[in-house]
């Protein structure tokens, strides 16, 4: 077993992962929504600092959790039109990040991000309420 070259980054993983395993369907989806959110301002940061290289990563980051987390996660056959409607927007989503990507068009990050937040906290409003 060898060591991690960043162990921040292990430490994170490790809680992320236990976040996961804990979770319920509807908090992972939120956790979901967190992370394409949080990979699109570490691509806007990486942008501004003319990282290119970190800024294709975070932006396929992002596009890999909606396309693969978000998109594939809704049930079509039973989800109607809402889930029709989803999986266009996240489809156009992702492609807006692959021009982002492209162009380095700051203008399509934050367009996601706006979308992406407005999914999220509706998501969040519909949240099961669990009695503590």
């Amino acid at each position: 077993m060898g060591f991690s070259p960043n162990p921040i980054q292990s430490y994170q993983n490790v809680g992320f992962e236990a976040d996961i395993r804990g979770s319920d369907p509807h908090r992972l989806i939120i956790l979901l929504f967190d992370g394409a959110l949080s990979a699109l301002d570490r691509a806007e940061a990486e942008l501004a600092a003319k990282h290119i290289q970190d800024k294709t990563n975070a932006l396929t980051r992002a596009i890999e959790i909606i396309v693969d987390g978000l998109s594939a996660s809704l049930n079509i056959e039973d989800g109607g039109n809402v889930a029709a409607n989803l999986k266009a927007l996240y489809d156009y989503m992702a492609s807006r990040l692959t021009h982002a990507n492209f162009h380095n068009d700051v203008g399509a990050i934050h367009e996601v991000r706006e979308l992406l937040t407005e999914i999220s906290e509706a998501w969040k409003e519909i949240a099961p309420k669990h009695p503590r």
